[in-house]
């Protein structure tokens, strides 16, 4: 299980200040599209970003071992974690099939809670 909590005004101020770097250091394609279909897409930003983070937390993880972009939070409707690169091949390592989360947000803040589910691989 992993949880983090992101402040929606430091991804705004860091769309501000270099969004191009900020997109592709972190967020897929699909990620970004999603939350510029709104006025402003900081708060949804920020829930993947606080997504991403929770999402390492319940691998056992964290940036420094699997990539912002190797995890995808998806948009519109219920979440779904999408892993790929790095974060899949820790997934397998340690037994996990499938990735849950809920997100939730007020103005300021965004919090999401990852569970990682499956069983833990064989000991031989």
């Amino acid at each position: 299980m992993g949880v983090d909590l992101a402040e929606i005004d430091r991804v705004r101020r860091l769309l501000r200040k270099d969004p191009e770097r900020f997109k592709e250091r972190c967020f897929t394609d699909h990620e970004w599209r999603y939350a510029h279909r709104f006025k402003d897409p900081s708060q949804r930003l920020a829930a993947r970003f606080a997504g991403k983070e929770a999402v390492m937390k319940s691998l056992g993880v964290g940036w420094r071992h699997v990539p912002w972009r190797d995890i995808e939070i998806t948009g519109g409707g219920a979440p779904r974690v999408v892993l790929s690169g790095k974060a899949a091949a820790r997934a397998e390592m340690i037994g996990v099939r499938r990735v849950l989360v809920t997100i939730t947000h007020t103005n300021t803040q965004a919090l999401v809670l990852a569970l990682s589910l499956g069983d833990p691989p064989v000991q031989v």
